[in-house]
């Protein structure tokens, strides 16, 4: 038995769904069915009622799961701990843009008081590279939003977020209790540079090709309704500042927040990172 086979045991137990749980593996399906025949043989039971209508748990799978995410969580504490004692134990966490959000906050706190002597260091990226630094090696893992193109990544989301328009508070707009994308349709928008991932610029431009100055950062995006009467998108619940306002578009769907890294054996500190951010995002 080894701690790689039963990691796959857990992702089919998490999804539930053989499929889902090979994309989420980065691996192909026959290798994972193969894999928990032979756990399930090493143990001598059945581990998933499989039937056309899906996967589930069976009673001694269950038992099962309880016990392999303890083992797991024990194994990379023991990693862990290893690591820092030989002085290699960091992790580098790329933050898009505005860090101010609460469960930010929270996950700072829980990974400091699970991981007391591991070294974080953060790298906070403007929007023009919604995967923080992901691809060019710079960062482990990044808390960031979608949509963007997740090839070679690993994603998981943790919250949606409904947005608005940003607006000058004496935009005749500003008044409205709730705005669509057809109301926006002959302003300005900020845009992002050329270059930027298409699926995150055309989520912030509401599908359409804008015009309207280029920006890189949130301030800049402020700055730009601020200063010339742009127009763009932002998160709801966030204070906009001063001379600025937000009204709700109905026929937007939600921002994603979501976590990634890279794909492949994410490491100790990285699994405990994504499961640590998935609980401070529920909160």
């Amino acid at each position: 038995m080894e701690l790689r086979t039963l990691r796959y045991f857990v992702a089919v137990a998490e999804e539930l769904h053989f499929g889902r749980a090979a994309a989420r593996l980065h691996m192909s399906q026959p290798p994972l069915s193969r894999a928990i025949r032979q756990l399930e043989a090493e143990f001598g039971a059945v581990l998933f009622d499989r039937s056309p209508a899906g996967v589930r748990l069976t009673a001694v799978g269950a038992v099962l799961l309880d016990e392999t995410r303890a083992l797991l969580d024990r194994a990379d504490r023991l990693a862990v701990r290893v690591a820092a004692a030989a002085g290699h134990a960091s992790l580098t966490v790329g933050l898009l843009g505005d860090s101010a959000d609460p469960a930010v906050t929270r996950l700072a706190a829980e990974y400091r008081g699970r991981h007391p002597d591991v070294e974080v260091r953060i790298r906070e990226t403007d929007l023009t590279d919604p995967t923080c630094g992901l691809r060019a090696g710079l960062v482990d893992v990044a808390l960031t939003r979608g949509p963007f193109d997740g090839t070679g990544l690993r994603v998981r989301e943790l919250r949606a977020d409904p947005v608005g328009a940003l607006l000058r508070a004496d935009d005749p707009l500003a008044a409205r209790a709730d705005l669509t994308l057809a109301d926006l349709a002959p302003r300005r928008w900020f845009r992002f540079p050329p270059g930027t991932d298409p699926l995150w610029q055309a989520y912030w431009n509401g599908g359409e090709q804008r015009a309207g100055p280029v920006v890189r950062a949130v301030q800049e995006c402020r700055q730009a309704v601020l200063w010339n009467g742009t127009v763009g998108m932002t998160l709801l619940g966030h204070e906009p500042g001063r001379g600025l306002a937000v009204v709700p578009l109905a026929d937007m769907p939600p921002s994603r927040a979501v976590v990634a890294w890279s794909g492949g054996d994410a490491g100790p500190l990285v699994r405990s990172f994504v499961e640590l951010a998935a609980a401070a995002y529920r909160n």
